[in-house]
């Protein structure tokens, strides 16, 4: 299709700060764009050519949005599966492909897929009710530690939790769940895999992320990963195994584990633009968002192989802080040689909300490491 300075139209599900950074695209080949999400003041509603305020979740809201689109896509994945199979029976080019999506947004069904295709993997059990996670700690079924994942709605470290007495099951939310194996893992990796309908496919680097010790997010990202070129070879297999076994369109983050046996293991994926593709704006020669839109329009995918590295930061609320944004200390970074703030426009912060990413390009790894941390001690996200 032709999407070029036309009227056809390419339609975003989520208006969040991935949503946003598509749009940097977009606006660049004059793609028409419209976008869904459910706040007025949503980051991408300053950049696209139309936009709704809508319940991503609800039925009717979603396929009212899509009938007006020729190319849907997402940039969360917590949007009306049901909604999108009806687009897609219509004629409706979904992407990712609203199966693919199902599979994704239960983290059990998603365990449960690797298993199928034999992907490697931490082992698992499916609990329905937190009743029974605690019946089985009594009868010695389980025992701690363990890591707990709600089946569903879990987000940016939400709904993951490190098990390790009865009084932290008890800070849980009663609904169905998986209980995996607690991986004593090395580091945990990520691999960007993208493909276009034509089949053709294409992936970036592997990279380290480094994760805030209670909030379970990502706070640093480092480009290249720190690992040997074996253990690279082996995440960027597992990864394309997987992609394989998904048959997605558009981009797909895996999430890794390696071992310290070397083994490397799937721990979750996100169909869409990821936290740990960030670097990918300055790094690569073709940004992951760039790539994205390639990929759903199908058109040829880019180069991406990096052209320096990079450490990404993310710029989180801190806690205690609730209200009008404040970036204390900005002025101080920019006047350090390659840090590249992006601030995603939102205008009220809370504890660990990310509010932007600062990217660290420099010759060598380590010390963009190190400037990373400075900026993370330097920069402060407060209020007025």
């Amino acid at each position: 299709m032709d999407f070029f300075s036309t009227t056809k139209t390419l339609g975003i599900l989520g208006g969040g700060q991935l949503g946003k950074m598509l749009l940097y695209t977009t606006r660049k080949w004059d793609v028409k764009t419209k976008v869904l999400d459910p706040s007025e003041n949503a980051p991408a509603q300053l950049a696209c050519d139309e936009f709704v305020v809508g319940d991503l979740t609800d039925f009717q809201a979603v396929y009212d949005f899509g009938k007006g689109v020729d190319i849907l896509t997402i940039e969360i994945e917590k949007v009306n599966v049901e909604a999108l199979e009806q687009l897609e029976k219509e004629g409706v080019k979904v992407y990712p492909q609203p199966h693919v999506l199902k599979t994704i947004q239960n983290k059990c069904s998603q365990k449960q897929f690797y298993k199928k295709h034999h992907i490697p993997t931490a082992s698992f059990e499916k609990y329905e009710t937190l009743d029974q996670v605690k019946d089985a700690v009594i009868k010695g079924v389980l025992s701690f530690p363990f890591v707990w994942k709600s089946a569903e709605m879990g987000y940016d470290g939400y709904g993951v939790a490190i098990i390790r007495s009865n009084k932290d099951i008890e800070q849980l939310n009663p609904g169905p769940c998986l209980i995996e194996e607690l991986v004593p893992f090395e580091k945990e990796l990520s691999v960007i895999v993208c493909r276009r309908p034509q089949g053709e496919t294409t992936h970036y680097p592997v990279v380290e992320s480094e994760f805030h010790p209670t909030a379970n997010q990502v706070e640093y990202v480092l480009c290249p990963a720190r690992i040997s070129d074996q253990a690279a070879e082996k995440a960027i297999a597992v990864a394309q195994q997987t992609a394989a076994a998904y048959g997605h369109i558009g981009l797909l983050a895996v999430e890794l584990f390696l071992t310290h046996e070397g083994e490397v293991l799937v721990n979750e994926v996100a169909p869409r633009p990821h936290n740990s593709g960030h670097f990918s704006i300055e790094a690569s020669y073709t940004c992951q968002f760039e790539q994205h839109v390639r990929a759903v329009l199908d058109l040829p995918l880019g180069k991406t192989e990096s052209k320096v590295t990079a450490v990404m930061v993310n710029l989180v609320g801190k806690e205690g802080y609730s209200g009008p944004v404040v970036y204390k200390n900005i002025d101080q970074i920019l006047a350090i040689e390659g840090v590249i703030p992006h601030i995603y426009g939102k205008k009220e912060t809370r504890p660990f909300r990310k509010m932007g990413h600062v990217t660290i390009i420099h010759p060598k790894i380590d010390t963009a490491r190190k400037m990373a941390q400075q900026v993370k001690e330097t920069l402060s996200v407060i209020t007025k």
